[in-house]
């Protein structure tokens, strides 16, 4: 299984006794699932259904699903009631005179709702449920193309995901591996540090507790944990990106865990070689992160 972006469009048509049925679904980022339809006039029915075949096949992104039903043969006739169109122009005048408003135009008082009817496609209930069935299955074929489409993209964001994530690593081995780190270096620079304080204020400071101050301070400074915590959330963020699925949050929740490690590394080192390898660090983690806003 791969990862999946929540990026994708797919189109899929089909004939259904002598209708054309096409349906195009588009999908862009999301926090959640949202499935939002755009049906033509007389086919609301099929919404339900429609959104819940969408939501048994992904887990995050906003959906686009327009349908297009269309008649091969003679066309059927719209229905225009007289007595509502009517009153819409006469409301419409009332205003225009009263308040200054534009006139209604032709085409604005048609597209008010109960005005113009267009009759339904299928005429009877078997032909009706035949259509629906045909609908439902041109839009299983649009989801399963709209699956491959978001896998391919995620398969590429897979490839960019896992080359941050190998940035990172060597970001932390750099990190545990610098010369800083090293006991006897430390040992040194804190022993400068206490012979130069020691030179500085003569016999007013006490020798014995200024060392155990340094080595507290030694102690506070060491980055051991944030490395090896650093090391176990690059592991996990492999593990996941390479079992695929619908990963996406735990693996943002995980960046933040990267965030706040590179953080407190930048704030605990005492080296500048650490100092900019933590801010390098909280670089390559903050565009992992964005990355992954685009992941399911």
């Amino acid at each position: 299984m791969t990862v999946q972006s929540m990026t994708g469009f797919a189109r899929a048509s089909a004939e259904q006794d002598g209708a054309s049925i096409t349906w195009e679904l588009r999908s862009v980022n999301g926090k959640g699932l949202e499935a939002r339809l755009r049906l033509p006039p007389g086919l609301e029915r099929v919404e339900q259904a429609a959104k819940q075949a969408i939501q048994k096949r992904f887990a995050r992104g906003n959906i686009q699903a327009s349908l297009a039903v269309a008649r091969s043969g003679p066309a059927a006739r719209p229905v225009v009631n007289e007595a509502l169109l009517e009153e819409a122009a006469a409301l419409a005048q009332r205003l225009q005179a009263r308040f200054g408003c534009a006139p209604a135009s032709a085409d604005g008082l048609l597209a008010l709702r109960g005005v113009l009817e267009i009759p339904e496609l299928a005429d009877d209930e078997d032909a009706r449920s035949a259509l629906d069935a045909a609908i439902l299955a041109v839009l299983d074929e649009a989801v399963s193309g709209l699956e491959r489409a978001r896998r391919a993209e995620g398969e590429a964001l897979s490839a960019i995901l896992l080359g941050q994530v190998a940035a990172i690593e060597a970001l932390v081995l750099r990190a545990e591996a610098d010369p800083s780190r090293d006991p006897a270096v430390i040992r040194e620079r804190i022993g400068a540090q206490v012979r130069l304080l020691m030179g500085a204020a003569g016999s007013a400071l006490d020798e014995t507790r200024l060392h155990m101050e340094a080595a507290i301070l030694a102690t506070k400074a060491d980055i051991r944990e944030e490395i090896d915590r650093l090391k176990a959330h690059v592991e996990s963020a492999r593990r996941m990106i390479e079992a695929g699925g619908a990963t996406g949050r735990r693996l943002d929740f995980l960046a933040q865990e990267f965030n706040r490690e590179s953080n407190t590394l930048c704030s605990k080192s005492n080296a500048t070689a650490v100092t900019a390898i933590g801010l390098e660090l909280k670089v390559v983690v903050d565009q992992f992160r964005e990355q992954l806003q685009n992941l399911e």
